[in-house]
């Protein structure tokens, strides 16, 4: 791994454990997700308004072209969809529910670099019509694959 690529996972890791005050007290640990998405894409603000209703901080950045983040994330290509996120460390590739975001942060499996949701799969968080069965992927540095939830 290049150093500026481990400086920006570190930076990553480090700023998505943000405390915030609850009732005098500190409320568990805050994962900020960084979304890279096209303004003009209405599934994605969809998935932006499920991770923030799950409890996610979401900070959202509108770009032209997401491909360079993908890149800069790891995403295989095979995996794409039509956005990136990135939260503690991790890509994030489409659709992925929040439940399956929240047990990748508890568990932090061995080698695992994200999780992917592929292309535009109906019923998922963020896109609508009638629900289809679909597997959330974990991907690893090499771009192999494994089943990670079935919805």
């Amino acid at each position: 791994m290049d150093l500026r690529r481990r400086r920006y996972l570190i930076a990553a890791a480090a700023a998505s454990f943000v405390s915030i005050p609850a009732a005098g007290a500190l409320a568990a640990p805050s994962h900020a997700v960084t979304v890279y998405k096209n303004r003009a894409c209405g599934c994605c603000g969809g998935w932006v308004a499920h991770m923030r209703a799950s409890g996610f901080e979401v900070r959202v950045h509108d770009v032209v072209d997401v491909t360079p983040h993908k890149q800069w994330l790891g995403v295989p290509m095979a995996l794409a969809s039509c956005h990136t996120a990135e939260v503690g460390g991790y890509a994030i590739e489409g659709h992925v529910p929040a439940a399956d975001i929240r047990r990748l942060l508890a568990e932090r499996p061995a080698g695992a670099r994200g999780l992917a949701v592929p292309g535009m799969v109906q019923g998922s968080p963020g896109m609508d019509g009638p629900r289809t069965a679909y597997t959330t992927l974990l991907f690893d540095a090499k771009g192999r694959t494994r089943a990670f939830a079935r919805h």
